[in-house]
């Protein structure tokens, strides 16, 4: 089996991520009810009890609310650092001690056929990070919630074969909209999300030769629009000679609905 995944849900309402090889079948956050998780597993044919691990980018409601449902009811390992261990200890439950596992930033492990990387991203979390998959040559990587992309993560994420990435906000709906400004400040800070033109020029620095699938994720209900996101961030790719349509493709990603499982080839 090649590596696979699917955006399970992605947005301000709840996030949650699926990716699989033969031997490892990995949620990554689980941001909505138990049984919206369920029904979100269900909508691409997996069957949590297939599950063999959780892993957990930070503590903020939307990644970690149907958390130790799902790993209470399919008795799956957690993995997160420490400090996010801590942050988030008081909202998820009871978690026995055979299932609380520490993944620290910056850091490679082995599961089965996986080898996941994790780095750290600027967000107003305890110390958020995300992750890169590793699969027989090929390479997913998951980016969202940060302020801003540094030099490092672009080095550690770039020329992957598929990419997630934050689209979060159109700046101009954003300073216009009805947010309160301190809101609007710490979305627009550098702890904040990474704004549709920010993420053009992201992946700008970011795409390779290997990459063929890009999803715009976690936008924003009240200060994006799906079509918007696309038409910005493939107006900054093509004005920077990226052919979009031919050989990279731009997908959209939903707060209630699942992708397609993508098998990466």
């Amino acid at each position: 089996m090649t590596l696979s995944f699917s955006v399970l849900a992605s947005g301000s309402t709840g996030n949650a991520f699926y990716v699989a090889t033969e031997k490892e079948k990995i949620l990554v956050d689980a941001g909505l009810s138990g049984k919206e998780m369920e029904r979100l597993l269900g909508e691409v044919d997996i069957d949590p009890n297939s599950l063999t691990k959780l892993l957990v980018t930070h503590e903020h409601s939307d990644h970690i609310k149907g958390l130790g449902i799902m790993a209470r009811r399919y008795n799956l390992p957690i993995y997160a650092n420490e400090k996010t261990w801590k942050a988030m200890e008081g909202h998820i439950g009871k978690i026995g001690l055979d299932q609380k596992f520490i993944f620290e930033t910056n850091q490679v492990q082995t599961f089965g056929d996986l080898d996941v990387e994790s780095f750290g991203v600027s967000h107003d979390a305890a110390e958020p990070m995300f992750f890169t998959f590793h699969h027989n040559g090929k390479k997913v990587a998951l980016v969202t919630d940060l302020g801003y992309v540094s030099e490092h993560i672009k080095k550690t994420v770039e020329d992957a074969d598929a990419l997630i990435f934050e689209s979060n906000h159109d700046v101009s709906m954003l300073r216009m909209g009805r947010y309160p400004w301190n809101v609007k400040r710490r979305i627009l800070g550098d702890s904040g999300h990474v704004s549709n033109d920010d993420c053009g020029l992201a992946l700008s620095d970011i795409i390779g030769n290997k990459t063929k699938r890009i999803y715009l994720a976690h936008l924003s209900k009240d200060n994006n629009m799906k079509d918007l996101a696309r038409m910005s961030v493939s107006n900054i790719l093509t004005e920077r000679g990226f052919q979009i349509g031919k050989g990279i493709d731009l997908c959209d990603t939903d707060p209630t609905m699942p992708t397609s499982l993508y098998e990466v080839v």
